[in-house]
């Protein structure tokens, strides 16, 4: 990996197996606006909102412009949020070797990271999620932004922190067309401000703790307790499985014979051990590519 300061910018090159267009639309990460419009992906260009920053940021071929960033708030943020120092050829080895039938998706999809995203933001962002089209769950994860965040540029806000939410209500945030999951949204936020050190918790626990102690947040259940893990965790085994999911395990592994989400849990876990959430997101891809994960619209 290569940095070079020029003027404002920082510009990133000799850089492996990370797309950031694929990276940003695998359905992983909400809060941002894409502003080009290449279909494929030569060049793609997106805002980001992040651990309360902005980030204005580019892919033309194999390069990278970070717009007026220092090299710190690189260092500091950006470098872990995309999780760039990590080796994703190992991985996708160790996936392709035990599945080959991901050999295709994997090469199509190479330049896929899983982001490393703030806890709370996260939590909230994949409670919205239930049940709704990711085109809608980000406009609903910038109004909040908008209504209760602090202005980063005229068109994006930081998520709000839990205090910024201290005066937010169920009909707040029904408002802003949450639905059903406004009492959810306001569940987690108290379970985040009633329960010194959430976080560290979570993260010190095993996977099987941790899903349980967010499932003790409303509206939680083990699909949206291993994406929270997933994305916003760090806990790069957890391996989400929704209708979609199953669907496509089955039609992969099983001839299309169904079976049961601990039964296809196991599975994944045999067969992908601590990848197990890498593996996921090429399942996704191949869900989405095939006509399969109706959420992606």
């Amino acid at each position: 990996m290569v940095i070079e300061k020029k003027g404002k910018n920082l510009i990133l090159s000799d850089v492996s197996d990370f797309n950031l267009a694929q990276t940003m639309e695998c359905g992983q990460c909400f809060h941002f606006v894409r502003l080009d419009e290449d279909p494929d992906d030569k060049y793609s260009e997106y805002e980001i909102s992040a651990y309360g920053k902005y980030l204005h940021i580019a892919q033309e071929n194999d390069k990278f412009i970070f717009f007026d960033t220092s090299k710190k708030d690189f260092n500091d943020i950006w470098k872990n949020y995309f999780d760039l120092d990590r080796d994703y050829g190992k991985i996708k080895r160790y996936i392709a070797k035990r599945s080959p039938e991901l050999k295709d998706i994997i090469k199509q999809n190479r330049g896929i990271r899983i982001l490393n995203q703030e806890f709370f933001e996260t939590m909230m962002s994949f409670i919205i999620s239930q049940n709704n089209r990711i085109p809608r769950i980000k406009g609903i994860v910038a109004a909040i932004s908008r209504k209760w965040g602090r202005m980063l540029t005229d068109t994006m806000y930081a998520f709000p922190t839990p205090d910024e939410f201290c005066s937010a209500c169920e009909d707040d945030f029904k408002d802003l067309k949450t639905g059903f999951r406004a009492g959810y949204l306001c569940d987690a936020i108290n379970k985040q401000k009633s329960t010194p050190g959430f976080e560290k918790l979570l993260r010190e626990s095993d996977i099987s703790k941790c899903s349980e102690l967010l499932c003790t947040v409303k509206g939680i259940g083990p699909k949206v307790a291993n994406c929270i893990m997933l994305f916003g965790l760090g806990k790069r085994e957890a391996f989400p499985i929704d209708v979609w999911m199953k669907r496509i395990m089955e039609e992969l592994y099983f001839d299309s014979e169904k079976q049961s989400m601990p039964v296809l849990s196991e599975l994944a876990k045999e067969k992908f051990g601590e990848y197990g959430g890498y593996a996921q997101q090429y399942l996704f891809a191949y869900a989405r590519e095939n006509g399969n994960n109706k959420n992606n619209g």
